[in-house]
């Protein structure tokens, strides 16, 4: 199915789960793993959004800027109905600061957890930043190879927090749906409290390979479309050269999803996690404007 095979209104509905915007001269988080040397805007942004008629998004944090969240913020204050935020944030972050990210579009908190220590989430520091987040209602964001989800998503349900996962569980690519990692993944399927973006696959698999549709068929099985949701990974940092964003939305579509399934994964899913009114966003460029380094 190609991405016009929706409805016009199922378009407008759709939600893109995961995206960034930053700009070159912004402060870098220390011990940082990588930082690009190119701006994406929210204005550029926003014109891919509505070329491929795209209504809401989610802005997530990049790891590069850390527990800084100010331009993020910047972002989501031009266009409040239409963009949400995941958050990065640090463990001693006091309750009311949560409520002000609460306040300015934050609806969880990523732990970007690619080439890092994993955390003790039981830890008494952690147990309170959860217990904070699952009070506000908040989900927790997990980027971390699939080999080392089951036991952090284990903790972060022992919490009592919803649990989204990045980028197809990050299986190995040399193994795709055989890593035992995303088989334990899929086992996760029947708390109705994970979800999957079907998102970044170049992340995970070797260009033409069936990966994506061998994963999202077997995630539909185990997790049904109500737990998928697409994001586009956009600017897709560090592959940059192999995608751009119409592919990846193609990459969802084009193996022949069910309209009703693609509108799931598109539409209803993510809408209601990330809590955007129903109505369709109408386009609105002029929020794009340039948005202030923060010093």
């Amino acid at each position: 199915m190609s991405a016009q095979g929706l409805t016009a209104p199922s378009r407008l509905c759709r939600v893109d789960t995961h995206a960034h915007v930053f700009e070159r001269g912004l402060p870098l988080a220390d011990g940082r793993r990588y930082a690009p040397g190119y701006d994406a805007t929210l204005a550029a942004y926003l014109q891919l959004l509505d070329t491929h008629d795209i209504g809401r998004a989610v802005l997530v944090q990049p790891s590069f800027l850390g527990t800084d969240n100010r331009y993020l913020l910047q972002a989501l204050s031009r266009d409040a109905r239409r963009l949400k935020g995941v958050a990065v944030v640090a463990t001693d972050i006091s309750e009311a600061e949560l409520v002000h990210l609460h306040d300015q579009g934050i609806t969880g908190v990523r732990l970007n957890l690619i080439e890092q220590a994993l955390p003790e989430l039981r830890g008494k520091s952690w147990a309170t930043l959860l217990h904070r987040l699952a009070r506000l209602g908040w989900h927790v964001e997990l980027h971390r190879q699939a080999r080392d989800l089951a036991p952090l998503i284990d903790c972060l349900l022992e919490a009592g927090l919803p649990v989204v996962v990045d980028h197809f569980g990050r299986p190995d690519p040399d193994k795709g749906t055989s890593d035992p990692g995303f088989q334990a993944l899929l086992g996760f399927g029947n708390t109705a409290r994970v979800w999957v973006k079907v998102s970044g696959a170049y992340r995970c698999t070797a260009p033409g390979s069936s990966f994506v549709r061998d994963a999202t068929n077997q995630l539909l099985e185990h997790f049904g479309p109500e737990r998928l949701m697409w994001g586009s990974d956009w600017p897709h940092t560090q592959y940059e050269h192999v995608t751009d964003y119409g592919q990846s939305l193609s990459a969802l579509l084009d193996p022949g999803l069910d309209p009703a399934i693609a509108d799931s994964i598109l539409c209803a899913t993510p809408h209601a996690l990330y809590g955007f009114e129903q109505e369709p966003a109408e386009h609105n460029t002029s929020t794009g404007q340039t948005l202030l380094r923060t010093s």
